[in-house]
């Protein structure tokens, strides 16, 4: 019965009395009931045009902006990933995978890449199957980097603006997932096959997340931020030739 009785249920009877109580006043001074039923149609008509107007179109419009807006925000957030941990956790992927040298030729970003190229790209990473073998590598610098990334991994699960962007969101629990697989493991030498099978399944998939993920931020730097795509270019993790100093 609370619920019923709400203030806006209240402030809606009001006005309906209001409206009544001008509409007897208009026919006790005019006595025109014509008129009054003529406008009070015509109202009645056009609030279902401004429903489509302002819930339809102006909503959807604003909605649209905001969105952007939020994407931009974390499109930030992104950033400061790849600064703290995303550039370093590549290359330590990259140890793992018995195919890096024939996909790093192909990510080798430039100013030359149009967004033809950028979409092109993130097509056939979509469906790059990499081999990666988790005795191949070394899991204990895996383990050191992810534990000292841990709360800074936690402090971006915490931004409830993340759920915004899917993508992103499900590569930072795989690399957490990653980073608890590891910790919890006091030994991660002389392990059983289907161990070792497990920890490389984990880590290709969050390995194939950030590679996408990577791409993809990439693209908007280029579009957005040309200055800061400049210096990603130069520090590209695929890039064996690349160096941050301008030649």
């Amino acid at each position: 019965m609370k619920r019923f009785f709400s203030w806006q249920v209240m402030l809606g009877v009001i006005l309906i009395l209001l409206s009544t109580i001008f509409y007897l006043v208009h026919y006790a001074i005019f006595r025109d009931a014509h008129h009054i039923f003529i406008y009070l149609i015509g109202d009645v008509a056009f609030a279902f045009l401004e429903v489509l107007l302002v819930t339809l179109i102006i909503h959807q419009l604003l909605t649209y902006r905001e969105k952007k807006t939020m994407l931009k925000k974390l499109n930030m957030v992104i950033g400061v990933f790849f600064s703290e941990v995303g550039y370093d956790l590549i290359k330590i992927f990259a140890t793992f995978d018995l195919g890096f040298k024939d996909v790093a030729k192909s990510l080798i970003v430039s100013n030359q890449w149009s967004e033809k190229k950028f979409i092109s790209m993130s097509d056939d990473l979509l469906n790059y199957n990499c081999s990666i073998d988790s005795t191949k590598g070394d899991l204990d610098a895996l383990k050191g980097f992810l534990k000292e990334k841990r709360d800074f991994l936690l402090t971006l699960l915490e931004n409830p603006n993340l759920l915004e962007h899917e993508t992103f969101s499900n590569l930072l629990w795989a690399v957490f997932h990653i980073t608890e697989e590891l910790v919890h493991r006091t030994a991660l030498n002389d392990k059983p096959e289907s161990d070792c099978e497990h920890l490389s399944g984990d880590i290709k998939r969050a390995y194939q997340l950030l590679i996408i993920e990577w791409l993809v931020y990439m693209q908007h730097l280029k579009s957005d931020y040309p200055y800061l795509f400049s210096l990603a270019v130069r520090t590209n993790p695929f890039d064996p030739q690349a160096q941050v100093e301008v030649n």
